[in-house]
């Protein structure tokens, strides 16, 4: 994929990011959702590429745009054949109700590269460059946190661990706060916690915890492209779900998935904030305009660049609300 795709992805985020910010606090999250939807489908006609969503908003009948299947980009003779996960409002209830950490963002790989995710849970566990190697989904949280201290070279006390707020991790935020380390818990958004501790102004060093699945695939993207390190594992709800995974081609339902195989060959990343969060600004409007912060990676040469971009309506009618 050619290194000027990276820069034009973040247009799309920045739409999107733009179009959801102007109703955040409002108290809709479905509108907020919509809203960035909208406006990423818009963007995506304006890139020349031949991409299909295969991790989206969900399937045709559930999903008027953006669902999984769908083929987006302008499709140019010669435009690059891509895949694509997105999410065009992680933390929609953040959004909604003016909470920290929300974020649009965009993963993109050659045709193939990322795993069709069933819509499940996955649990995950992510940490960055420093940690990379010394995570394992076998072991325990106890065991993971004692390993990764080890490689950082820091005490288990030290480190902080950020963990989705679910009645189903009660077990594992006990035993995090048994074992000494930290905990931080968010209401949503574990994209952006992955994506955190590969960032070590984020204070964040490990998300451990159970979140969607498709969720994963774009966090893998990112973890590879700034060097972290991530394992993944289906934990499907019912039997329903599991026969879902198989008709998308995961035979074992049971394994573990390293960010490699969540996301192959060379992967590109972008992402805007639309509330401020741990690594990204959210979208600040004035008269006129408006101003984004976004975070663009490619795995390939392991660049990750932070884009601070200015926005005047009347100069970009596309962007205006």
């Amino acid at each position: 994929m050619d290194r000027n795709l990276a820069m034009e992805v973040v247009r799309v985020t920045e739409m999107a990011a733009i179009a959801s910010a102007r109703l955040m606090g409002r108290g809709n999250k479905d509108e907020s959702d919509q809203a960035a939807v909208d406006a990423m489908r818009r963007a995506f006609d304006a890139l020349n590429i031949d991409g299909t969503v295969v991790i989206g908003e969900g399937e045709r009948d559930e999903a008027p745009m953006l669902y999984i299947g769908e083929r987006v980009g302008a499709r140019n003779a010669g435009a690059p054949e891509v895949d694509i996960a997105l999410d065009p409002l992680e933390g929609t209830n953040l959004c909604a109700y003016g909470r920290p950490g929300s974020i649009s963002v965009v993963a993109m790989s050659s045709h193939g590269g990322l795993l069709n995710a069933p819509d499940t849970y996955m649990e995950k566990l992510a940490v960055g460059p420093r940690a990379k190697g010394a995570i394992d989904l076998t072991k325990s949280p106890t065991e993971n946190l004692r390993s990764i201290a080890e490689r950082m070279k820091l005490y288990v006390e030290d480190l902080t661990v950020m963990i989705l707020d679910r009645e189903r991790h009660a077990d594992l935020i006990k035993e995090v706060r048994a074992a000494g380390a930290r905990v931080r818990l968010i209401e949503d958004g574990d994209v952006a916690g992955a994506i955190a501790t590969c960032f070590e102004g984020s204070g964040v060093d490990v998300l451990m915890g159970i979140g969607g699945a498709p969720e994963g695939v774009i966090a893998a993207a990112a973890i590879r492209a700034t060097g972290g390190d991530m394992q993944g594992r289906l934990v499907p709800r019912n039997q329903g779900e599991i026969e879902r995974a198989k008709k998308m081609g995961i035979s074992d339902i049971h394994k573990i998935y390293t960010a490699e195989e969540l996301a192959r060959g060379e992967v590109m990343f972008a992402a805007t904030g639309v509330t401020s969060g741990d690594f990204l600004k959210g979208v600040r409007f004035f008269g006129g305009g408006c101003e984004t912060h976004s975070v663009v990676m490619r795995s390939k040469t392991g660049t990750v660049r932070f884009i601070q971009s200015i926005h005047k309506f009347d100069k970009k009618p596309g962007y205006a609300p």
